[in-house]
């Protein structure tokens, strides 16, 4: 494991190197014009420490780069047999039947189409704070709107309130477990029960796009209720912890009838494409490069935590790849751009949570970039 990601990384950096040989030769032979780098296709300039869109850097595993490389060579085809064997990977995993699974452009076309059909018949009730891109939909093409919970200090999300707030106008209930930004996790019992019941009144969607990054992520999960036959959408994708955002591949698992009926809202295999499927299939039972994510995002959370309480501030208990932050008096949009003006790029305010910043875990090198700037830009906000 640690043998292949070395190969690649020493492979990138015979490539820089070569690079900065050949930049070396024309800057020779043209001394009379500076000569500009071009920046990079792909990924962040270098330099940039890019924590700001929750990315798995360590990903794709050394298995999904061999896997990309040999379909790439068949790119010609489409991916018809590619989805039915993912679905039936998936299918199998949870005991499940491929009807059960609807395989998408990551995770967000799947929760775009869910956000339809919900807005079609009502509204979708949601915490105060979630990641609520894709649900925002409704509100866009005035389909519906999306209610609240009102805010609580701890920001977690209450779910007795929620469960109490769902009334006749509303539709569908969506939860983000770990949320999005708060990096926070309900308890699986109290979920459990909660999907149970709520599920009894109106369709429940658990967005889990950051399960596999918890401890116990079988435990978090409320896919065996979907198994069970309740009104349940789990969310699922292959952006974070497999490390694949920009391949592009997620998955719904809703009963059958409920994946039929947001699937007439764009969610099929004709929008994916054969390298970021055979990652997909080549990542999804690859403990090894997942245990070996986890333990690179935790020691990065260590780091932050340890930046944070040594710079008087305080950040909620992430179980995720990003930390929320809390800066006291200070402003997230203002800190954003003062840590971007040392390289270090991370997410400003988020709705009116002026005052709290999230920061993703990624290279450990870059999460390094992040905690020896803290104390210099709180210095110069200060």
């Amino acid at each position: 494991m640690h043998k292949s990601l070395s190969r690649r990384l020493f492979l990138q950096g015979a490539t820089a190197a070569f690079s900065a040989a050949t930049m070396g030769g024309l800057a020779s032979a043209a001394s009379a014009k500076e000569i500009v780098r071009p920046k990079p296709l792909y990924g962040p300039p270098p330099g940039i420490a890019r924590l700001n869109s929750n990315e798995n850097p360590y990903g794709p595993s050394p298995a999904a780069l061999k896997a990309m490389m040999e379909a790439s060579q068949k790119g010609a085809y489409y991916v018809f047999d590619s989805v039915i064997r993912l679905k039936e990977m998936i299918a199998e995993r949870h005991g499940l039947t491929p009807e059960h699974i609807s395989i998408g452009s990551g995770s967000s076309a799947g929760l775009t189409a869910a956000a339809i059909v919900a807005g079609r018949k009502g509204n979708i009730l949601g915490p105060d704070l979630f990641w609520d891109t894709t649900s925002r939909v409704v509100e866009i093409q005035e389909l519906g709107e999306i209610k609240r919970l009102p805010k609580l200090e701890s920001m977690q999300i209450d779910l007795d309130a929620m469960y109490a707030a769902i009334d006749d106008s509303v539709s569908m209930v969506q939860v983000t477990n770990p949320n999005n930004p708060t990096g926070l996790l309900i308890d699986p019992v109290a979920m459990n029960n909660f999907c149970i019941k709520a599920s009894k009144k109106c369709t429940v969607l658990s967005d889990e796009a950051y399960n596999e990054i918890t401890d116990n992520s079988d435990a978090n999960s409320v896919i065996p209720l979907v198994k069970q036959g309740h009104d349940i959408i789990v969310a699922r994708t292959f952006s974070k912890i497999y490390g694949l955002a920009g391949m592009r591949v997620g998955y719904l698992i809703a009963q059958p009838e409920k994946i039929a009926e947001i699937e007439k809202y764009g969610v099929g295999w004709y929008g994916l494409n054969q390298a970021g499927l055979a990652a997909a299939i080549a990542s999804y039972e690859d403990h090894t490069f997942m245990d070996y994510c986890r333990s690179k995002i935790k020691e990065a959370r260590e780091m932050v935590s340890a930046a944070v309480k040594e710079n008087g501030l305080t950040a909620l208990p992430s179980v995720t790849n990003f930390m929320f932050v809390n800066l006291g008096e200070l402003n997230a949009e203002t800190f954003r751009a003062e840590m971007e003006k040392e390289n270090v790029h991370i997410r400003g305010i988020y709705r009116d949570y002026t005052n709290w910043s999230r920061v993703s875990m990624g290279f450990i090198e870059d999460v390094q970039k992040y905690t020896s700037a803290l104390p210099k830009v709180l210095h110069r906000m200060g």
